[in-house]
């Protein structure tokens, strides 16, 4: 699928069908995410699969907006080897982790695989639920899994704002 046509038609699912996801799939996904640009390509990313029974509960317990996927990738950065500009200390973490995030939602999409970027958790509770260590710090939930047949993009999905509103040229 060309790129563009990929981007719009991905849309959050927040209903999904109890299926596992291969782990072939799982792996693509991953992958995407590993090769996925970031501060000085430093790769302070830390992905934390969850998909027993056990871990998913975990995580349910710290999120509302879970949609009872089969798959969540807890998405995380380490503080210590993100890269942070000299003048003024500005890290890049949560950038690095956001762009990992965006090429492993596309690349779940590509798969046939929906998915949902979530940040309505509760970070210390998940911190303790998953014995994150202090230099490790979430970003996301990536909440995945094959789209229900009833699932549908929330209303308002395909609006955008004109280009004039977001862009200037100089």
């Amino acid at each position: 699928m060309d790129f563009l046509e990929l981007a719009k038609t991905r849309y959050s699912v927040r209903k999904f069908k109890k299926d596992e996801v291969p782990q072939e799939i799982i792996e693509k996904i991953l992958e995407a995410g590993m090769v996925a640009p970031t501060g000085c390509n430093n790769q302070p990313q830390r992905i934390i699969v969850v998909k027993s029974k056990e871990g998913l509960e975990k995580l349910y317990a710290c999120t509302r907006c879970h949609f009872e996927a089969p798959l969540i990738f807890i998405i995380c950065y380490n503080k210590e080897e993100c890269w942070y500009r000299p003048y003024d200390g500005k890290g890049c973490g949560d950038i690095d982790a956001s762009i990992v995030t965006t090429h492993m939602m596309m690349e779940a999409w590509e798969q046939g695989i929906g998915a949902c970027w979530v940040m309505h958790y509760r970070p210390e509770d998940l911190k303790k639920a998953f014995n994150l260590p202090d230099n490790i710090e979430s970003t996301a939930l990536l909440v995945m899994g094959y789209a229900d047949d009833s699932a549908t993009p929330a209303p308002g999905h395909s609006a955008c704002k004109p280009l004039d509103a977001i862009i200037k040229y100089e």
